[in-house]
């Protein structure tokens, strides 16, 4: 090889590399500067253009690949990367021209009938389409047999999609797609999710460019809860395809569920301005932006989404959801029009009953309101599973483990570190309130509701002999194993924290069947009770339509068989754990406001602040459906709710009345 030869041959290399690393100004560099010398060197405006390509110049990789082919018009991939050119400027009649010839140069040409498809497609021109897709299939058995997998799982037969990806994996270890589909199947099929998962992480190690197999391996990875891992999944799939709506989209979801609101908005932001006709993404922008206190942006992406499908229902009730937000009289309008059509999906039904019956309530019809918050509930009740005998027994079996002899010999073992303030309680009690006082402290950082504590206990006995799990597994740990989970939710936690603050509030209300175990991995923890009173508890909990969870909220008597267990448990905690927990109750807090602040801190260990009882001015993201309230002063309207649709309750009044005797006289007399 002579030394012209040598240096073409180690250029084309090079920009092959950075091109596959997804560098590809990198990959323009090198080219320019080997054309600068040779000019000529069709090899080298090839992949110039396709650099340009990556970089989103579609013109300019047009203009080099005209000259190409002016130099060697028989180089059918040129006429192929001049279709893909045109194609991505729209001028899909121009690029069907400049396939078909690439075609007839080399009719095995592996993607140009693929490419060919797509531009037919694109004018609307399907049976021809199909005739192209067809014959892409067959120049290659393996994609074929791919196909009809697929085909296979569409079709509802996914055993036989698994055995037809299988056997393609069997001839060809490395076929990156078979993996990504026979993942796919495992996945929706079989539930096969740390197969799926390993299936995935093997395509992306083979081909680190297979952008798909990185956007799928996100959204594996959201359904798993394994939300950070998501974001690393998603964010490849962007820098590989910038262009990529569903990408971004996906990148934003995982921001926003690893609780990340600015970075979530950015993302949904990239999203929209590629395709900005997805209600969907138009709706969860508008979230990420309440969550972040801006409810004017928030309230044009859900109207703008609104705009783009008037029966998105789900638009409605996050407009709804803002609490301090009144619909126009149109919007009611439109909504009492959509619940009549016949054609609604259920979920768009569901979410537009609950938003009726938000607006209802804001003109005082109380029992219009309580119609449409009544239905909306018993359609979502049929579409969501609960057994409220499993949780009843759940909970005893946790109270029979954690009994005062246990809690008293191993009180004082766990980890020392005293940095988090649980607070729990049960949904719509207060408890972003109470939150967001103490992250209006100088050494308090209000972080969210993390998944922490719960995916530790859970993970107690999974691989130990016996088959015990939580809580029973609770009972065969050793001291040095209760100061590890200690120490392990710490670690953990600290992906959630941005600040150097010594404390933080870990604010999920559902941790309250925890406490005996966070108690004995983190002694010196602290514990707040966010309570309120019970049929306001269980009114706003009926009232709410939950992004998920929360499964026990939509039937009424099990909404008070709930909070029933719940108060029986906690009782339960201040018996075995005298002093651990303070029991701050919504009602006396508005009511005596500084009082209670400084019982909060007090029980903390905390100095007073005065910005704690001016906690609406502090300036931070809210992910509950109570950020609008908590960003107001304090204000007595939502108390004693429950008694505009006093009529409705017999059922709670029936179940809870003796938890009400019990309340506080500011409780009890809330809305007199």
């Amino acid at each position: 090889m002579n030394q012209v030869a040598h240096e073409k041959h180690s250029n084309i290399q090079r920009a092959l590399d950075y091109l596959r690393d997804n560098r590809p100004l990198r990959a323009e560099e090198v080219c320019r500067d080997f054309l600068n010398r040779n000019p000529g060197c069709t090899d080298h405006i090839r992949l110039l253009s396709l650099a340009l390509m990556k970089q989103n110049r579609a013109t300019k990789a047009e203009e080099q690949l005209r000259f190409a082919l002016s130099l060697d018009p028989d180089f059918p991939q040129l006429y192929e990367d001049l279709g893909s050119a045109l194609a991505m400027q729209s001028k899909f009649e121009e690029a069907i021209s400049e396939f078909e010839k690439a075609i007839r140069l080399q009719p095995s040409l592996p993607l140009a009938h693929k490419k060919l498809g797509q531009a037919l497609a694109a004018i609307g021109k399907g049976s021809e389409a199909d005739d192209a897709f067809q014959e892409y299939v067959a120049n290659d058995p393996e994609r074929s047999a791919i196909v009809k997998g697929v085909e296979f799982r569409q079709g509802g037969k996914n055993d036989e999609a698994i055995k037809a990806f299988r056997k393609v994996l069997k001839e060809n270890p490395q076929n990156v797609n078979a993996m990504r589909h026979l993942a796919v199947s495992y996945w929706h099929g079989e539930k096969r999710l740390e197969d799926a998962e390993a299936l995935l992480r093997r395509a992306t190690q083979i081909t680190p460019q297979f952008s798909g197999a990185w956007q799928t391996l996100g959204a594996l990875l959201m359904e798993m809860n394994k939300y950070l891992d998501a974001i690393t999944a998603y964010t490849k799939a962007t820098e590989l395809e910038e262009k990529n709506a569903d990408a971004w989209a996906g990148l934003g979801n995982a921001h926003a569920r690893a609780m990340n609101p600015e970075e979530a908005a950015r993302a949904f932001e990239r999203s929209i301005a590629i395709d900005g006709d997805a209600p969907g993404i138009l709706s969860a922008y508008g979230w990420e932006l309440k969550t972040l206190g801006n409810q004017a942006e928030a309230l044009k992406a859900y109207r703008r989404a609104i705009k783009v499908r008037p029966r998105y229902g789900p638009a409605y009730w996050n407009m709804a959801n803002l609490k301090i937000f009144k619909f126009e009289n149109k919007e009611i309008e439109t909504m009492l029009e959509q619940v009549k059509r016949e054609d609604l999906s259920e979920n768009e039904d569901i979410h537009f009953r609950f938003s009726l019956g938000k607006a209802m309530e804001d003109k005082k019809d109380y029992d219009q309101a309580w119609h449409f918050y009544h239905t909306g509930n018993q359609q979502q009740r049929m579409t969501v599973e609960y057994e409220m005998v499993e949780f009843e027994n759940r909970l005893n079996a946790i109270k029979n483990v954690f009994n005062a002899t246990l809690l008293t010999d191993r009180s004082d073992i766990g980890y020392e570190a005293p940095d988090p303030i649980f607070i729990v309680g049960l949904p719509r009690s207060g408890s972003t309130l109470v939150e967001q006082i103490l992250a209006s402290h100088s050494q308090v950082e209000g972080t969210a509701e993390l998944p922490v504590l719960g995916k530790i206990a859970e993970s107690i006995g999974r691989y130990r002999k016996g088959g015990n799990r939580y809580p029973e597994a609770v009972t065969k740990l050793r001291n040095k194993d209760l100061r590890a989970y200690g120490k392990q939710y710490i670690e953990e936690s600290q992906r959630y924290r941005t600040t150097e603050k010594p404390f933080f509030t870990d604010k999920l209300p559902n941790n309250f069947p925890l406490m005996g175990f966070a108690h004995l991995i983190l002694p010196n923890a602290k514990v707040i009770n966010a309570r309120r009173h019970p049929f306001d508890t269980c009114l706003g909990a009926y009232k709410q339509l939950f992004g998920q969870g929360q499964n026990f909220t939509y039937d009424m008597l099990e909404l008070a068989h709930y909070y029933r267990q719940y108060d029986a448990l906690m009782k339960h905690w201040h018996e075995v754990l005298p002093g651990k927990i303070l029991d701050v109750h919504y009602e006396e807090t508005v009511t005596d406001l500084e009082n209670q602040v400084k019982q909060i801190l007090e029980h903390c260990g905390l100095p007073f602040e005065e910005s704690c009882v001016h906690f609406h001015e502090t300036e931070r993201a809210v992910k509950t459906a109570s950020s609008e309230q908590v960003r107001q002063p304090i204000y007595t309207g939502a108390l004693g709710k429950w008694r505009r649709y006093d009529k409705h309750l017999s059922l709670w009044k029936e179940y809870l009345s003796y938890i009400v005797d019990d309340l506080p006289a500011a409780s009890r007399n809330a809305g007199l």
